[in-house]
């Protein structure tokens, strides 16, 4: 896709095709979803199995990173150039219907289908930042950097931005014309990620270090 476009093309496997009237191939809806994201899912093939594991994402441009121990099988199987589906979901709330049939989910999702690439050097470097950045925001300038130990034995993977889809659901629950008449409450119950009180750990600091303000109360990236 070019960097200047407004939206992903359509391919035949980005494609919505259940109730299509959800998906949206917006590059800034993709972006915002992918953005608020403290963890994805990625599928790939290791040996003859499927597999499917959980792991952290940040985006830089049109390119998202995960990263991981280089001796893991995902790693090992990502940096190959392997086919991987990742996909991102957040739930935004329990839609109560009055019948079961048509209870369901508020959610905003995104599937990217792509080929991994390992990436090195200043542009490795830059994607871990981004990828600490990703979770808590301002924490790069905080804490000690990777030794050269540390980089080498991490495996970092670019994925381009080319064949992604949204998918989204908001509002209150659809009945049949029927149900309405039938004497269940109906309607949502908001869902979102909320992060608590940091609680430091103080068993080896000296001093005793007030938590920075990037972790407390609206500042804390949890709370969205």
């Amino acid at each position: 896709m070019n960097d200047a476009a407004e939206i992903y093309a359509p391919t035949e496997r980005s494609r919505v095709r259940r109730s299509p009237k959800r998906a949206s191939y917006d590059r800034d809806t993709v972006h915002a979803i992918i953005d608020q994201a403290l963890v994805c899912h990625v599928g790939f093939v290791a040996g003859d199995a499927p597999r499917v594991l959980p792991t952290a994402i940040a985006r830089i441009g049109e390119c998202v990173y995960v990263h991981g121990n280089r001796d893991s099988t995902m790693l090992r199987a990502l940096a190959s150039g392997a086919p991987a589906c990742i996909t991102i979901t957040h739930l935004d709330g329990l839609v109560v219907a009055r019948s079961a049939f048509h209870s369901s989910m508020n959610y905003r999702s995104v599937v990217i289908h792509a080929h991994g690439r390992a990436v090195h050097g200043a542009r490795k470097r830059r994607a871990l930042d981004a990828l600490v950045e990703s979770l808590i925001p301002g924490r790069t300038g905080d804490v000690r950097p990777p030794t050269a130990e540390e980089l080498a034995i991490t495996s970092v993977i670019e994925f381009r931005l080319e064949e992604v889809s949204a998918k989204t659901r908001s509002g209150p629950p659809v009945d049949s014309k029927a149900d309405y008449l039938l004497p269940f409450w109906g309607g949502i119950v908001p869902l979102r990620t909320v992060a608590g009180a940091p609680a430091s750990d103080d068993a080896a600091v000296r001093a005793r270090i007030a938590p920075p303000p990037y972790l407390v109360g609206e500042h804390a990236n949890g709370g969205r």
